[in-house]
């Protein structure tokens, strides 16, 4: 047998591809094809089965080593998640840090208000740190209270949206002034801005510097709605704050103290008492406009006196 196997390779290597041997291997292999395919199709399910019980059958202490293993690595994925997510959180504080250049400390939140007359939480720093009450509180989107108590390692920050809050504010791109008022309802009130000023749904209101509590410029939040009611002297505009979830507040910002370019100028002060507040919105393409209109009526204006003289003549 071993024989015949050497004669019939030594022939298929001599003829080639276009001999005897080759064709009949190419009928076998046409022919078996589908049955071996068939074959695998159908022992397919008795090896998953096969499977199954061999996991069935595999011994208590094998389960267990593999539960083990599982919930190992369930929790170094929640740590590594929870790590990437703090990190995202100090670099976005560090970023409002640089951006503004802001002289503070960092702190966590540790507990809220339980009761729903006010919006207060405590972080977990207090005046062996450094920390004194009237002391402005920020995340990374902006400003979200002030220090109203302080014990040696806790601080009391009322939020903005706490009703007994109130904070001097402005337009960003108007500069109209006013009061950024607290709700009992836990939303936000831009107050005393007068109707003659500019504003409306979109602004960005920033601290204005005024009282020098809270550096001027950054962010509180986003005008919603404006409304001027019948004979009123002052707009109605609801402002959404710029950080609406406490519990996303996890680390923030206590800002220790302010330079000089932080606080209010005179011009500032003065322009928080002008009628109308703050400057008209695109004021440069106001004016642009205007002068082409000016240009254009001069235009027209030259083309009908050429008319009346060529009628005279």
């Amino acid at each position: 047998m071993c024989v015949i196997s050497v004669l019939l390779l030594t022939f298929s290597i001599r003829e080639g591809d276009a001999g005897i041997i080759h064709a009949a291997r190419s009928v076998v292999m046409t022919v078996t094809t589908p049955v071996r395919y068939l074959g695998s199709v159908i022992a397919a399910p008795f090896n998953a089965v096969g499977n199954i019980a061999s996991n069935l059958t595999a011994s208590p202490a094998t389960l267990s080593d593999l539960e083990a293993e599982n919930e190992e690595l369930r929790a170094k994925v929640a740590e590594l998640s929870e790590a990437q997510a703090t990190a995202e959180r100090l670099e976005s504080l560090l970023g409002l840090q640089s951006t503004y250049s802001l002289q503070s400390t960092a702190a966590r939140i540790i507990g809220e208000s339980g009761d729903a007359w006010s919006r207060t939480v405590t972080i977990d720093k207090g005046s062996a740190d450094g920390l004194a009450i009237n002391m402005p509180v920020c995340n990374a989107a902006g400003i979200i209270g002030q220090i109203i108590e302080v014990s040696p390692t806790t601080a009391t920050v009322r939020l903005v949206t706490d009703e007994n809050s109130g904070i001097s504010a402005m337009v960003q791109s108007t500069r109209a002034q006013g009061i950024l008022q607290g709700q009992p309802d836990g939303t936000l009130r831009l107050e005393y801005v007068t109707v003659d000023s500019d504003v409306k749904e979109g602004d960005i209101i920033v601290s204005s510097g005024l009282g020098g509590v809270y550096p001027k410029g950054l962010p509180l939040g986003v005008v919603s709605s404006v409304d001027r009611p019948d004979n009123a002297s002052y707009y109605t505009i609801v402002v959404t704050p710029a950080s609406s979830e406490t519990e996303n507040n996890e680390e923030v910002l206590v800002i220790t103290s302010l330079t000089d370019e932080q606080r209010a100028t005179d011009d500032d002060v003065a322009s928080s008492n002008a009628s109308p507040q703050g400057t008209a919105r695109d004021e440069s393409s106001t004016q642009d406009d205007a002068q082409d209109d000016d240009a254009a009526a001069s235009g027209d204006g030259s083309s009908s006196d050429d008319g009346a003289t060529d009628a005279g003549e």
